[in-house]
This record gives structure tokens, sequence and C-alpha cells, in this order.
């Protein structure tokens, strides 16, 4: 039930977006925005985007099997891709999402990380999950 739940989640904001998803270390040229104004979609699988200055970038991270929730993303340079209004309140459980805008021309590195969700008073893993995103932003 959760997976269907999930994935209804994910293709109404991909439908009602009019995103353009990038693969595996690609760089996608955007399409103009759609009902909520992103120009570009990433995803957990997407590596690399490209996109121009005054566009917008929706970010959907989904929690893995047995993992917490991801961390905010966050830019590396916010003077170049800055962090716009939250999405989060309309985010199905599991799923982090963050918003950001192509402020000026440059590259940036958007990261999040999730650890193992563990039950209070139980032995916990220690290991880290690190989502990393290159963004090319062109004029």
């Amino acid at each position: 039930m959760k997976k269907l739940v999930f994935l209804a989640a994910i293709a109404l904001f991909a439908v009602a977006c009019g995103a353009t998803r990038a693969g595996s270390g690609s760089g996608p040229t955007p399409t103009p925005g759609g009902a909520m104004g992103f120009d570009v979609t990433a995803t957990s699988t997407d590596h690399a985007v490209a996109m121009h200055v005054g566009q917008k970038l929706g970010v959907v991270l989904r929690a893995g099997q047995g993992m917490a929730n991801w961390s905010h993303p966050v830019s590396s340079d916010q003077s170049t891709l800055a962090a716009i209004v939250d999405p989060a309140a309309t985010a199905a459980r599991g799923v982090t999402l963050a918003a950001f805008e192509a402020r000026k021309a440059g590259e940036v590195t958007v990261t999040a990380n999730a650890g193992a969700a563990c039950s209070p008073g139980q032995a916990c893993p220690m290991f880290l999950a690190v989502y990393s995103l290159k963004v090319t932003i062109t004029p």
C-alpha cells in the first residue's frame, strides 16, 4: 500500500510539474514550467542536471528500505542556486522535497544524506547514505 501511495504521489508530482527528468549523468534540456513552476525535476537516481538562469529545480528524494528520511537538500552556493518555498508540506511519508531557483550561471552541488532507520534502544548500524546532484547553470 505504501509503495502504491508513493508511486501515485510521484506520478502526480511529475505530471503536475510538467518536469523534465534527467537520467544518471545526463544533462536534460529543461522545458517551460508546469503547474508548480518547476523547469527541471531530479530524483535520487539523477546525478547531474543542466538548467538556465531563472529556471526552477525540484528535488524529490524517497527514503530507501530501512533508511530514515533524507535530510533537507541544500545547495553548495546559495547565491547561484537559491532555495525557494519548500513544498514539503505536501510530501508523502518517506519523501523529501526541495525547490531551488537558478540565480546566476555556474556549477553547484545539491546534497542530502540519510542514516539507518533504527528503533529506540536497539543497536543501529553506523552508516550514512549521501545524495549528490551536480547542477550546471547557463545564462
